[in-house]
């Protein structure tokens, strides 16, 4: 896998990584430290399925994953967060990291985060928050759905 460093320089995409002083393990927390919308923070998390994982790139703004939605969007009857372990042996990166991109996983990216000019989320480097168009979360990743 590339380097996310690398893809970002050769996305042609507005970006900053923001290395941050600690942690910052939640949207609230994110949106506090930032002074910015919760609806820009833009978490990566990682779903698993009897058909395999995939990459749900959801903004702030709705608080929970609606997993009835999912279920329908992949047509299938079981979905779950992934466990600590699945994600990092998945991704190759801790719960807390994963990066928005560049995860070689079929991705689903909530449609509200376009309403943004920039959001912010994993960087998939420790204590780093990446700051970015929302339209590269479109283009960088094999998008299989959206949420509306």
């Amino acid at each position: 896998m590339q380097g996310i460093e690398y893809i970002l320089k050769n996305s042609g995409f507005s970006y900053e990584l923001i290395h941050d002083g600690k942690p910052i393990r939640t949207a609230k927390d994110g949106a506090g430290h930032y002074r910015i919308d919760i609806g820009q923070m833009a978490p990566a998390l990682i779903l698993y399925t009897p058909a395999g994982f995939y990459v749900l790139v959801i903004s702030g703004e709705r608080e929970r994953v609606d997993f009835k939605e999912i279920k329908r969007l992949l047509n299938c009857k079981n979905v779950r967060l992934a466990t600590k372990e699945e994600v990092t042996l998945t991704t190759g990166f801790s719960v807390g990291s994963i990066p928005m991109f560049g995860i070689k996983l079929p991705h689903i990216i909530d449609n509200r985060l376009l309403k943004y000019p920039f959001v912010y989320g994993g960087s998939g480097i420790e204590n780093t928050t990446l700051k970015i168009d929302p339209h590269a979360l479109f283009e960088l990743n094999t998008v299989i759905g959206t949420l509306d």
